[in-house]
């Protein structure tokens, strides 16, 4: 097998590594190209490819998020992730662990650890690496890395999100959730909500967005039924999607662009989060995007009423 062929069979583990260390899909595709040229170049021949390029990638991103932060603490209201639709690494064994690492929730806690913590934590407790391979990635002793993964299980442990664990629950109330959105059906959407349910989009100043975090089942569905049905009647749409592994869907205009995307922490029968992505530069990778001012402006105008 070539060099290529055994970099190509690990793009999907490598990929998956960087995203849940930077959260951003264009940062972490960036780290997987970066480890490419690296690994193109060099002579070694490793005894085990998946760990040397593993180690690669993971240092690679730790340097990527060292400045990303500092960027992260001048963004301009919420900060999410940017949504990853399909995460290409599949490892039945550890799937549990993949799912739950992936979600919006779980990626704004490992938001929380420094940079080796969190590769530490994403490398050991998520993907299953030995303490051994840890330790060579992240450039520490055994011992150390031991230290660090306890100190990022504990505050993982402190704030771990609960989710339905029935999948085809939480989709089918997600379905649910939609339709009374795209009916504007208040009392149907208060009904799906818990009473304190919160809603909060990331617009980072480039998007109209609410203009804080809306609280409380009354709050939240009054708003989107003042607001929602006016994108539908301008031909905005919606797709039923998973985003971060949990129920959401895909916004388009009437030209099929990305306008934004919504997630929905599901527990106990109701929704407990709503997250929206509305910042344009953070959906690129999902397609064309749509110009949020200009909908946001055709949806205000088919408000007004008409003589």
């Amino acid at each position: 097998m070539t060099k290529a062929e055994e970099f190509e069979d690990l793009r999907p583990l490598l990929f998956s590594i960087a995203y849940r260390i930077l959260s951003s899909v264009t940062e972490a595709e960036d780290a997987v190209q970066e480890t490419w040229l690296r690994y193109a170049a060099s002579d070694t021949e490793p005894r085990s490819t998946k760990a040397f390029l593993s180690a690669v990638v993971t240092r690679v991103s730790i340097d990527v998020l060292r400045s990303a932060r500092v960027r992260r603490e001048k963004y301009v209201g919420a900060w999410f992730p940017e949504p990853l639709l399909t995460d290409p690494y599949d490892d039945p064994a550890r799937s549990a662990e993949l799912a739950d690492s992936v979600s919006m929730a779980a990626l704004l806690l490992l938001e929380r650890l420094s940079p080796l913590e969190r590769a530490v934590f994403v490398l050991h407790e998520v993907f299953g690496f030995d303490f051994g391979e840890v330790a060579s990635a992240v450039d520490r002793s055994e011992a150390a890395c031991r230290q660090l993964a306890v100190r990022a299980r504990r505050h993982m442990d402190e704030g771990r999100p609960r989710f339905e664990a029935d999948r085809i629950v939480r989709n089918e109330l997600a379905a649910r959730f939609f339709d009374a959105l795209h009916d504007g059906e208040l009392d149907d959407l208060q009904d799906l909500l818990t009473a304190d349910v919160t809603m909060v989009g990331d617009g980072g100043g480039k998007a109209p967005q609410w203009a804080r975090t809306i609280v409380g089942a009354d709050n939240v569905a009054r708003i989107l039924t003042s607001t929602m049905p006016w994108f539908f009647q301008i031909g905005g749409r919606l797709e039923l999607r998973e985003v971060n592994g949990q129920p959401g869907a895909l916004f388009r205009d009437r030209d099929g662009r990305v306008l934004n995307t919504w997630s929905l922490d599901v527990l106990d029968g109701r929704i407990q989060t709503i997250r929206t992505v509305l910042n344009p530069e953070k959906l690129e990778h999902l397609g064309p995007v749509a110009d949020p001012w200009a909908i946001y402006e055709e949806a205000k105008q088919a408000r007004r009423p008409t003589d």
